[in-house]
């Protein structure tokens, strides 16, 4: 397996993102694999996926043709899409300032690729493709995804902020690039 990163560009590889967003949906996970594996938490519609994509294209593994890994770029101007993300973006004017940032949108690696270096990968190619433009990358993950809220910490994340939003906690974190 020789697994490449590259940047989303195609009606396929879109269709192949939401397919792996769907199985890996917290609906659809297992409360064993919540807790071990992690979960995502937004669906994204195909229309919103690819407007996205239009303004700054997605991160990618790829495995051959098949999409193993994402890392969804999210501009701030899509902040009213997607209503749980809401308050990530009120906090992130209040705490980055006047810092050009983008948000990861959602990252998420298909199961049997996991364990391989791909979350790191998919992270540092998302740098070198964009830490010209940004000064950093911001996300929040639920607090309890206790394994993906690890993961990003290992990468470079800090919290900046714990909230409560519809019930959920919430670390808001940041990866500073400057």
């Amino acid at each position: 397996m020789k697994v490449q990163y590259t940047r989303a560009s195609s009606k396929d590889e879109l269709l192949q993102i939401l397919g792996l967003q769907k199985k890996n949906a917290i609906a659809s996970v297992n409360k064993q694999d919540k807790q071990n594996e992690g979960y995502v938490t937004v669906s994204h519609s195909f229309d919103v996926l690819k407007q996205m994509n239009d303004a700054c294209p997605h991160i990618i593994a790829m495995d051959g043709d098949l999409v193993v890994g994402y890392a969804l770029v999210m501009l701030p101007k899509f902040r009213d899409e997607i209503s749980i993300l809401s308050a990530m973006f009120e906090a992130a004017t209040e705490l980055l300032g006047d810092k050009k940032y983008l948000a990861m949108g959602q990252i998420c690696i298909a199961k049997d690729y996991r364990k391989q270096g791909i979350f790191r990968g998919m992270y540092q190619f998302y740098k070198e493709e964009l830490q010209n433009e940004f000064d950093c990358l911001l996300t929040e993950v639920a607090t309890d995804n206790q394994r993906s809220l690890n993961a990003h910490l290992n990468i470079g994340f800090k919290v900046l902020k714990t909230q409560v939003s519809d019930g959920v906690s919430w670390e808001l974190i940041n990866w500073d690039w400057s």
